[in-house]
């Protein structure tokens, strides 16, 4: 059996086992919020026939927990047995994680599941590394060779945002910012896939170490690297530049432009919002189970929580406090162009609605890096703002190419 098909069945048991076990957990789930309003309903009826209310009472629970138990131990006795047996054979004998579909399939499971993936040592839980034609290539000298042939010394590299993949920036079916600055600008671009729901500071040191490993093989020497990250990414740049900084990798004195496309540098509002109605939920027994549904969330969007790019931010640390402790302000590298843009689903960023909701997912004041308490230190001229756009407009925008152009061709200081 070659690595491809050992690749493909060990996925799609994986993924058949965990459909089944969350099935499981939600029947769980179900289970005790029927029990929880059914006490309170009989509750109300005791008060009314006495105690003639505790046989049906009783009754009533026994057969309800025999029926969820039942579901639950069912699914998961199937997800058991997918996990070892199961097999769709094929004639392409793909991976899932190689064609499009699989992909964002499993790009969405590790954006609200993939530290525990990750934990587990699931096959789901993919390491940080370039991918080219949805393959995954090792940093060595031999591979990067014969996957860029015509590689040149400015390098380019793009960072997918939660929950996504590198098909993200190819939207509407239209040539990449990476494909179109390898033509205008003599880039070579590189794009990078990775667990989004690791913690931020995990991703960076990942990428920390891949691009140490790409700058030393690259096939010639690399004179100037540009990371570009859409949402999450912008983040997990910061994060790697900052790692690199403090541990004095050689690929950092080569970066000379950092970009970043609605990033969530101050938080992201639905974290936010998520963060406190778990706690919420929590208080009343019906909901309890859907509160701990909300705490299930990864660590990748936890750390959406203020933009947490560091270890110190969530180590030791309880996720689930309300008062979350101030997040480290990370320094802005010296003599490292900083570029950000900015989104507001309406015309002016000025509208109400606007000022409410952004881009939909993230601020303005959030994606510019700074609002009444804090300041990342982004400069006025070099950020962009786009309107009417959404969160995902970024991905592949007419506007934003220009902008890039502009970015990444500017002269060396």
């Amino acid at each position: 059996m070659t690595d491809p098909q050992i690749r493909r069945r060990s996925e799609v048991r994986a993924l058949a086992r965990l459909a089944l076990d969350e099935i499981g957990a939600a029947a769980g789930g179900l289970g005790s919020i029927h029990r929880a309003v059914s006490d309170r309903v009989f509750a109300g009826v005791r008060l009314g026939v006495g105690t003639h209310a505790v046989p049906a009472k009783a009754l009533h629970d026994e057969i309800t927990a025999a029926v969820y138990a039942l579901v639950a131990d069912t699914a998961r006795l199937g997800g058991s047995l997918a996990g070892q047996f199961l097999d769709f054979p094929s004639a392409e004998n793909v991976p899932p994680s190689q064609t499009r579909r699989g992909a964002r399939a499993i790009a969405a499971i590790q954006g609200l599941i993939g530290d525990v993936l990750e934990s587990e040592g699931s096959v789901l839980a993919e390491p940080l590394a370039i991918r080219v034609g949805g393959v995954a290539l090792t940093a060595a000298e031999s591979t990067l060779a014969d996957a860029f042939p015509h590689a040149r010394g400015r390098i380019v590299v793009f960072l997918h945002g939660l929950v996504e993949t590198e098909d993200a920036w190819s939207l509407g079916g239209r040539p990449t910012y990476g494909e179109r600055l390898e033509t205008d600008l003599g880039y070579t671009a590189l794009q990078i896939r990775y667990n989004s729901g690791r913690h931020i500071s995990d991703n960076g040191r990942s990428l920390s170490d891949l691009l140490d490993a790409v700058t030393e093989h690259w096939p010639v020497d690399v004179e100037s690297i540009a990371l570009v990250g859409h949402s999450m990414g912008g983040l997990v740049a910061r994060s790697a530049c900052r790692i690199a900084f403090l541990d004095d990798r050689p690929w950092v004195r080569r970066v000379r432009q950092v970009v970043s496309l609605g990033s969530p540098h101050l938080g992201a509002p639905l974290e936010q919002a998520v963060h406190f109605a778990s706690a919420g939920l929590a208080a009343l027994p019906e909901t309890r189970a859907i509160s701990g549904l909300l705490r299930r969330r990864s660590a990748g969007i936890r750390d959406l929580n203020q933009g947490s790019l560091v270890d110190e931010d969530w180590r030791g640390r309880d996720p689930d406090a309300l008062r979350a402790a101030a997040t480290s302000e990370v320094p802005l590298l010296d003599g490292v162009t900083y570029c950000f843009v900015s989104a507001t689903i309406t015309r002016s960023p000025r509208h109400p609605l606007g000022r409410l909701l952004g881009d939909g997912m993230v601020l303005v004041p959030s994606a510019s890096g700074r609002n009444r308490t804090r300041m990342i230190g982004f400069r006025d001229e070099d950020g962009m703002h786009l309107a009417p756009a959404n969160h995902f407009t970024m991905l592949n925008h007419e506007s934003v190419y220009e902008k890039l152009l502009e970015w990444l061709g500017a002269p060396e200081t």
